[in-house]
């Protein structure tokens, strides 16, 4: 069996957060860390070791979650490494969007016609220049704030940490990087799923927010790694973001096929990364589908 991260010892917390939703809404954030599933767990974790990436795993050079989101009142988690903080490239620029949209709930930032091009091609096509001047029109340390605040969770010290921005995407020097491992641009595999899972259920923003956030999502620019891995699977639609740097690799993506829906997230650390990612994608796409 694979080596992988273990279930955090404290307690899980189920609480109800405070939601500054315009429009009346659920508060309750669901509990997806209590969503590990065993059948699913060996699943992930046999279809890794098919493809010959247990080493990758052990060594901690691969990071993956996978959630079914097929019964939704009952979605299963299984994932490797998953609280592992990673650099991770382009893929935190979901943090960015959200932020935007954030702000935009507060009546911070107006999502004119202008404002919503320059979010997709940060997007679709991860524009650097479309991410640095969003993320100057949220604020850096205002989007830090948000993404710990106890309504979103994102980064979480005592699980790993998770999303974070510390840095405009370009030449600039880091501002704030990540208190646990120094990253400017980091995620856990973990948190980048629950971003997805929130999302998915409508619990990040109002419903007319939500639906604009996916549309950004939507229609990949950039076809590799998930997108080149489930090229052969029809009628499967992807909301996605990915990175790339040098020797890091990752994706992310929310699927929603003909019979089921799921959540597909994969850092890797390694020149062969952007492979392993494409590689992954259809097994574990066949293991949702038929499970």
């Amino acid at each position: 069996m694979l080596n992988r991260t273990p279930w955090p010892a404290r307690p899980v917390m189920a609480a109800l957060w405070i939601s500054t939703w315009a429009v009346a809404g659920p508060a309750e954030l669901d509990d997806l860390r209590g969503c590990a599933d065993v059948r699913l767990q060996a699943g992930l974790e046999r279809e890794l070791g098919k493809l010959g990436l247990g080493p990758a795993v052990e060594q901690h050079h691969l990071a993956v979650a996978l959630v079914d989101l097929s019964a939704n009142a009952a979605p299963r988690l299984a994932m490797v490494n998953g609280d592992d903080m990673i650099y991770a490239a382009s893929l935190p620029k979901i943090a960015i969007l959200l932020g935007a949209f954030v702000q935009a709930e507060r009546g911070e930032l107006e999502l004119d016609k202008e404002t919503l091009a320059s979010l997709h091609r940060m997007i679709r096509n991860s524009s650097n220049v479309d991410a640095s001047r969003m993320l100057s029109k949220v604020g850096e340390e205002t989007l830090l704030d948000i993404l710990t605040s106890e309504r979103y969770r994102f980064y979480d010290p005592s699980t790993g940490g998770g999303l974070w921005v510390g840095k405009p995407y370009g030449k600039a020097p880091a501002y704030h990087r990540d208190p646990l491992q120094g990253l400017s641009h980091g995620a856990t595999a973990f948190q980048v799923a629950r971003f997805y899972f929130l999302l998915d259920r409508g619990l990040l923003l109002s419903p007319d927010l939500t639906r604009q956030m996916k549309a950004a999502l939507a229609e990949p620019g950039i076809h590799h790694k998930f997108v080149k891995g489930l090229a052969l699977r029809p009628d499967t639609r992807l909301y996605r973001k990915s990175g790339t740097w040098r020797h890091f690799h990752s994706d992310s993506a929310l699927v929603e096929a003909p019979r089921k829906r799921y959540i597909l997230v994969g850092i890797a650390v390694d020149p062969r990364g952007g492979e392993w990612l494409e590689h992954i994608a259809a097994p574990l796409h066949d293991l949702i589908q038929g499970g």
